[in-house]
């Protein structure tokens, strides 16, 4: 589980140097960028956030409801 603190501070990479970039947690597992035009979803996989652009990229088409849980492994 990511620390409330953290989800504090953590915002999308790729729309923080324009907007907020503010992420909600969702499913206890998915960060999904709030920004409208955006639509990214990062996984936290072994309770660690993968924020990289490329990452939330592949999922930014699926719909929060159908986001996998637990997100699929990076190996």
């Amino acid at each position: 589980m990511i620390s409330a603190d953290l989800l504090e501070i953590l915002r999308c990479p790729a729309c923080v140097q324009h907007s907020p970039g503010l992420l909600l947690l969702t499913h206890n597992t998915w960060l999904v960028c709030q920004e409208a035009a955006c639509s990214r979803k990062y996984p936290i996989v072994e309770d660690i956030p993968v924020m990289l652009v490329e990452e939330g990229d592949k999922w930014a088409a699926t719909l929060p409801d159908k986001l996998p849980v637990p997100p699929p492994s990076r190996r």
